[in-house]
């Protein structure tokens, strides 16, 4: 019944230190080897998803910048939507984020990540990949090229932006959180859902074989689309009661995706966790 399983990672198939468990390691493993195909569908960017791909050593479809960009096992980008140039300027400007210069603002370029100031603390999210930022003039870009536009900041600041997004772009744009301190703009057309039904569409698959696995706002329409969707434990209670009915499942630090992907294939050989 189970052909595809589609899964977000951060808070989700990686764990509390947003990296990859042993034991998700060999599952995935040992499922991709017995013909299962995998997306990996989540808001990071392309360039961060592929370094974790090859920790895990399987070849699946990537759904990344929450939809905004798709490419295919052999790294061939079949989907793209970028913002707006004009959206994009706008955007980073203070009159948006607040100028009160709490917010960290980055931009998501096809092969970079681009950020308005130092911050190591977050490259503590990117150890299984290594990727890296550049700091640039936010308001010196040209807005072109751009899938994604992340603030990072206190809720406290994050939901005045959002408010403001609300007022002046409405309906044009996607707008929606990944964590609490992670707020994450696309064009209205981009959706973790929309692109899993395009990679459905590519592999002639009807989402009735397809299982997926969220914990935050921006995997609602992922769950939605999924035939099978299964929500973690430690899952947003906002996702919780917007989706009251999707089974949930394990915590990430536990594990949990790989744990329950056993279950449902029914996997009896001895893997050890670690």
């Amino acid at each position: 019944m189970y052909k595809l399983v589609a899964t977000d990672l951060d808070g989700t198939l990686l764990n509390s230190d947003h990296q990859l468990d042993p034991f998700t390691v060999a599952t995935v493993r040992r499922l991709a080897e017995s013909g299962v195909q995998f997306v990996i569908a989540t808001g990071r960017h392309y360039c961060d998803v592929a370094g974790i791909r090859d920790v895990l050593g399987i070849r699946p479809y990537l759904v990344t910048s929450n939809g905004a960009r798709v490419h295919a096992p052999d790294d061939t980008m079949i989907h793209s939507r970028n913002l707006s140039d004009e959206a994009v300027r706008r955007l980073v400007q203070p009159e948006i984020v607040g100028d009160h210069g709490r917010v960290i603002v980055n931009l998501f370029a096809d092969d970079a990540w681009l950020i308005d100031r130092d911050a190591p603390e977050l490259l503590a999210f990117h150890q299984d990949s290594g990727f890296r930022y550049e700091i640039i003039d936010m308001c010196a870009h040209d807005g072109f090229d751009i899938a994604k536009v992340l603030y990072i900041g206190d809720p406290s600041d994050l939901a005045p932006i959002a408010a403001r997004l609300e007022s002046e772009f409405g309906d044009a744009l996607y707008v929606t959180y990944s964590l609490p301190d992670c707020l994450e703009v696309m064009t209205s057309n981009v959706s973790k859902g929309r692109a899993l039904r395009f990679v459905l569409g590519r592999l002639q698959m009807h989402a009735s074989h397809c299982v997926a696995f969220g914990d935050n706002m921006n995997d609602i329409d992922l769950l939605e689309t999924a035939g099978h969707p299964f929500m973690m434990n430690n899952a947003n209670p906002d996702l919780i009661a917007r989706l009251p009915f999707v089974p949930r499942i394990g915590n990430n630090f536990e594990a949990g995706v790989a744990h329950h992907l056993r279950k449902l294939f029914s996997l009896t050989d001895e893997i050890t966790a670690s």
